[in-house]
């Protein structure tokens, strides 16, 4: 009597709502959703509209299949060299198999985050100090492949380690700057000590180069002083020929020989004056005959000349 009959249908109005919530799922993009029935695995729900058996099926587990990013917390290494290293590193994961990730491991997050950091120290106990600073892309390589072949269990693919620091020891740090420094200079005198090789090696060739050409433009400068003083020698030559040719043909015409006479003895009568006029004493030549004879030979051309 306690109960109307309104009453009734407002139970079986709200049993109807829950029964529906209950047995349509809607999975979002992206995600997938692990049912159990009766306490036992049954299937994994995709993205989009899903039934289940309400009261007997339920959710156990709901993953996300999108890349996600794991920080791994950072860890201190020792090197090969006995050097401690501190590194800090992020891991890229996807959940490829739902329900492995269900029943393969009871915390897969904190599985894959132990390995990573196992993984690593002994990568960089393989390792002295200054190669892992140099051999990142090695380290992230040889983490990824050991990681993935466990996490393949449980339903994870491990898809990229980066590693976001390497801190050593405040007194590595400290010796590494100063061979840094020492490096630089040393560097620094080598490339000066270069230049000024450099500069000696242009400094020589410049010499050379300019003693080369002031002595091929004394070669020059000399030949072609040399050619001009045969020039002028050949063009001497031509005109005391061309001047003996002249003479010779005036000489062989009418009255050429007289006038040739006549001319050497004006030359020795000239000579003679010349002579004289050298100094205080005169001068008298030793057969004045040779005078007379040629200066009356001379006045005989000369009339001869007149007559003609």
């Amino acid at each position: 009597m306690g109960f109307s009959f309104g009453s009734v249908s407002l139970i079986i109005f709200l049993l109807g709502i829950v029964f529906v919530f209950k047995t349509i799922n809607v999975v979002p993009q992206q995600h997938a959703w692990v049912v159990e029935r009766l306490g036992k695995y049954h299937a994994t729900l995709g993205p989009g509209l899903n039934i289940v058996v309400p009261f007997i099926d339920r959710i156990a587990y709901k993953h996300i299949l999108k890349e996600i990013p794991l920080d791994v917390p950072p860890q201190v290494c020792i090197t090969r060299d006995n050097t401690q290293l501190q590194v800090d590193g992020i891991l890229y994961f996807q959940v490829t198999d739902p329900m492995r990730a269900s029943y393969g491991s009871s915390n897969y997050i904190a599985a894959i985050t132990q390995l990573a950091q196992t993984t690593l120290r002994s990568v960089i106990g393989k390792m002295e100090l200054d190669k892992t600073f140099e051999e990142r892309d090695h380290i992230n390589t040889t983490i990824v492949s050991a990681i993935d072949e466990s996490a393949a269990n449980w339903g994870v693919k491990v898809l990229r380690y980066e590693i976001k620091d390497l801190t050593p020891p405040k007194e590595i740090l400290h010796a590494m700057q100063a061979q840094i420094t020492a490096e630089r200079e040393k560097r620094a005198l080598i490339a000066a000590s270069e230049g000024r090789k450099q500069e000696q090696i242009n400094i020589a060739t410049g010499e050379r180069e300019a003693s080369i050409a002031k002595s091929e433009g004394e070669m020059q400068a000399s030949i072609n002083r040399a050619e001009g003083q045969a020039a002028a020698i050949v063009a001497i030559a031509n005109a005391s020929a061309e001047a003996l040719r002249k003479t010779a043909a005036a000489i062989r015409e009418p009255g050429g020989a007289d006038a040739v006479n006549l001319k050497v003895a004006e030359q020795y009568v000239s000579a003679f004056a010349q002579l004289a006029r050298t100094n205080n004493s005169i001068i008298v030549p030793a057969n004045l005959s040779d005078i007379s004879s040629l200066i009356a030979g001379a006045m005989q051309v000369v009339k001869a000349q007149s007559k003609a």
